[in-house]
Order: C-alpha cells, then structure tokens, then sequence
C-alpha cells in the first residue's frame, strides 16, 4: 500500500521555489500551486516594501504644508518667515542635487507614491471586503 502522505515530485529544484517565493508565504508546493504566489500576495508584500518609503516624503508635505498654512493664517507669520516650510514642502532644497528638475521630480515622485499606496490598499481592502461577503453568503 502507498503512503498517501508522501510528497509528489516536484518540478524544478527547492532554489526555484525560494526564488518565486522568498518569504516562504505562498501557499505551498505541496497544495498543487506551481510558479509565482498569487497576485494579492505579490501586491501586498510590493505595498509592504514601499510603504517606509512613500510614507516619508508624503509625512514631511503633509506636515510642511499643514504647517505653512496654519502658521500664515492663524500665527500671523508673512510670507518670507514661513517660507523655509514651503522650501521643503515643494522640494525646493533639492535644487542643489539635482538642479531645477529636482523639485519637479519630488512631486511626481510623492504623487505616484501617493497613487500606488492608495490604489493597493484600496485593492487589498476590496478583495478583503469581496471575500468577507463570500464567506456569508455561504
């Protein structure tokens, strides 16, 4: 009698695995998935990976910009004492690295940024909110 727990063949070698799955958090080989983990999977972790890195830029405009306005309307600040807030809110100081494009970079930048995280976490909470509504329906 063959032991139906016994693993079936696999194709290609366990490197191969890592490499399509390197956090180990694909469904397994042996659950008869092959190849790349699930499109929500690659999703998440691509949100996870560049989540430190858009939350940065978009935290120092949220906060220069909030700064600015509430310092101009309600501090009494004019114009030139607050602008070193504008200065780092429209990624002016990068005019020394990277020229008069620094600044245009800096915006397209943090709005894709923008664009990404919100579109990825809007597409992780509709798949989070069409599962949940599968699981009641049955």
């Amino acid at each position: 009698m063959a032991d139906q727990h016994a693993e079936e063949p696999r194709g290609g070698s366990d490197a191969q695995d890592f490499a399509a799955d390197p956090g180990g958090d694909a469904p397994s080989q042996a659950a008869g998935r092959k190849g790349s983990p699930p499109l929500a999977l690659r999703l998440r972790r691509a949100h996870a990976a560049l989540a430190p890195w858009v939350l940065a830029p978009l935290l120092v405009t949220v906060t220069t910009g909030l700064g600015y306005r509430l310092l101009r309307d309600w501090g009494g600040l004019g114009r030139d004492p607050a602008h070193g807030l504008m200065v780092v809110h429209e990624g002016e100081w990068l005019r020394q690295w990277f020229g008069p494009s620094g600044e245009t970079l800096y915006v397209l930048v943090n709005g894709l940024g923008l664009l990404w995280m919100l579109g990825t976490g809007g597409a992780m909470l509709w798949q989070r909110w069409h599962r949940r509504g599968d699981r009641t329906k049955g």
